[in-house]
């Protein structure tokens, strides 16, 4: 820990366990369907049997992982970033972009989680299932759209907290507002 750095609330920490842990979940979901697809062509290549459930639980399985570890990326800032406009931007102006972007997505995901939840649950009380060869039941694969979607929102809210901190930060040190380093080379 950095000696400028607050040691985290307490469920601040366990947050960033969970979703940290969700990661490994995503992670062992990707190594199995790996397997599971390389048994599949080699499967079909050498014994010519297809095995029939592998394409459609590889599909929800990209929907897991990337539900999973969604909010882990944005606590990281992994997330793909076009900062064309941020790297010209003094670090208050920044602070103040990303508060108000993380205040929208916020906003959106949990619309998303609200829609979410409601579709699935409609689709849990009227037991619908995929029209594929499996037929899985629908509820399953979508609820973790509201589930990721809520832990998503939940970071954005704490991403707005940091940047809520940074532009205080900026406008109590006036010397932090110049330009930074990449605007001043243009």
């Amino acid at each position: 820990m950095k000696p400028e750095e607050k040691p985290k609330p307490p469920a601040s920490a366990l947050f960033d366990k969970f979703i940290g842990s969700l990661v490994y979940l995503g992670a062992a979901i990707l190594a199995f369907f790996t397997l599971a697809v390389c048994w599949d062509v080699v499967s079909r290549s050498v014994f010519r049997v297809t095995l029939t459930w592998v394409l459609e639980f590889t599909e929800y399985a990209l929907l897991y992982m990337t539900f999973l570890c969604t909010a882990w990326v944005l606590k990281n800032e992994g997330h793909v970033v076009t900062d064309l406009l941020l790297v010209a931007l003094n670090p208050r102006k920044k602070a103040f972009l990303n508060t108000v972007t993380s205040i929208l997505w916020a906003f959106i995901c949990l619309v998303l989680t609200w829609v979410g939840a409601d579709v699935s649950w409609d689709h849990l009380q009227r037991g619908l299932y995929q029209p594929t060869p499996i037929q899985t039941p629908d509820f399953p694969l979508f609820v973790i759209i509201p589930i990721g979607s809520f832990l998503l929102f939940i970071q954005f809210l704490r991403r707005t907290k940091k940047n809520l901190q940074k532009l205080r930060s900026c406008s109590a040190n006036p010397n932090q507002n110049a330009p930074s380093p990449a605007a001043e080379r243009r």
